[in-house]
C-alpha cells in the first residue's frame, strides 16, 4: 500500500504548466524545433539526393526536433515527476542535449562541405539554418553544463557520454562505407564494425532505466568490460585491415576535392575508425581504473 500511495502522491504532483515556455529553457527548445522544421523542409524542398550525408541530415534534422518535442511536453505537464520514479530525468534530458548537439554540428559542418557553394544560394540558406540549428542545440549545453551546473548520473556524465561518442562515431563509419564489397577483408572490417554498435544502445537504455538494471540477471558492469575488450579488438583489426586492403594500390587521386571524392570518404571510414578505436580503448582503461566517474569491475 505505501508504494501505491507513494505513486498517487506523485501523479497528483503532475500538472499543466506552459509557463515552462516562456523560461529560458523552453525558449530555447522551442527555437530548437522550429529551426530543425524549416532546415528540414527546406532541404526536403531542394530534392532529394542518393548520398548518405544527405539522408543522415535529413534523420537528425527530424529526430533531434522530436525528441526535443516529447521532452518539452513532459516537462510542461511536469510528467517527469513520475519518471523519477524509473530513472534520473535531468540526466536524461541533459544527455540529449548533448547528443543532439553533437549530431547537429556534425551536421552542419558535413552539409557545407558537400551541399554548399557560393553560386548556391538556396543551399548557403540550408547551410545557415544548419548553423543555427548547432547553435541551438549547443547554447542549452552550455545553460545545463556550465550555467547551471548540472552534474549527470550517467548519460550526462563521462561514462554515458562516452557510449554516445562511440554509438556517434560509429554511425559516421556507416554512413561513410563505400568501395568494399568486392573486397572480402573490407567485408569482414564492416562486420566488425556492426557487431558493437547495437549493443551499445541497450547500454545506455539499461543504465538510464535503473529499475531494469536492477532486474537483470548478470552484473552490467562486467558484462560493459567484457564488451569493451572485445570492442577494442574488433576495431584494432579493423584500423589494421581497412588501410591496407582500401588503399594498396589505391593512391589519392590527383583532382580530389574533399566534397565528392570517393577515396577521401574511404579516407574518412579509416579516420573514425582510429577514432573510435580511441575512445573504446579510454573507455576500457577508465573503467579498469575506476576514475572519472567509471566503474571498476
Amino acid at each position: 500500500m505505501g508504494i501505491i500511495n507513494s505513486i498517487k502522491e506523485t501523479l497528483s504532483q503532475a500538472v499543466f504548466t506552459p509557463s515552462s515556455l516562456l523560461s529560458g529553457r523552453g525558449g530555447l527548445h522551442m527555437a530548437q524545433i522550429l529551426l530543425s522544421l524549416v532546415t528540414f523542409l527546406l532541404s526536403a524542398f531542394r530534392g532529394g539526393s542518393t548520398h548518405s550525408y544527405w539522408n543522415y541530415a535529413m534523420f537528425t534534422w527530424a529526430f533531434c526536433p522530436i525528441m526535443t518535442l516529447i521532452i518539452t511536453i513532459i516537462e510542461m505537464f511536469k510528467l517527469d515527476i513520475i519518471l523519477i520514479l524509473c530513472m534520473d530525468w535531468a540526466d536524461f534530458a541533459t544527455g540529449m542535449a548533448m547528443s543532439s548537439t553533437l549530431m547537429t554540428v556534425s551536421v552542419a559542418i558535413t552539409f557545407v562541405n558537400f551541399y554548399a557553394c557560393l553560386k548556391c544560394f538556396y543551399s548557403l540558406i540550408i547551410c545557415l539554418f544548419a548553423i543555427l540549428v548547432g547553435v541551438a542545440y549547443t547554447l542549452e549545453v552550455v545553460k545545463d553544463k556550465i550555467c547551471d551546473r548540472k552534474k549527470g548520473s550517467y548519460l550526462a556524465a563521462l561514462p554515458g557520454f562516452f557510449k554516445v561518442l562511440e554509438a556517434f562515431v560509429s554511425c559516421m563509419i556507416f554512413v561513410s562505407l563505400t568501395g568494399f564489397r568486392d573486397k572480402p577483408a573490407l567485408i569482414i572490417c564492416v562486420i566488425a564494425y556492426i557487431i558493437p554498435f547495437p549493443i551499445l544502445p541497450l547500454i545506455i537504455a539499461t543504465n538510464i532505466l535503473k529499475k531494469l538494471k536492477t532486474c537483470l540477471p548478470f552484473n552490467l558492469d562486467r558484462f560493459v568490460f567484457i564488451f569493451l575488450v572485445i570492442s577494442v579488438v574488433l576495431y584494432i583489426f579493423a584500423a589494421i585491415m581497412w588501410p591496407i586492403f582500401m588503399f594498396k594500390d589505391n593512391p589519392r587521386p590527383s583532382d580530389c576535392p574533399p566534397s565528392y571524392c570517393v577515396w577521401a570518404i574511404q579516407f574518412m571510414v579509416a579516420f573514425f575508425t582510429y577514432v573510435n578505436l580511441i575512445l573504446f580503448s579510454i573507455d576500457l582503461v577508465f573503467t579498469l581504473l575506476g576514475i572519472c566517474g567509471f566503474k571498476r569491475t
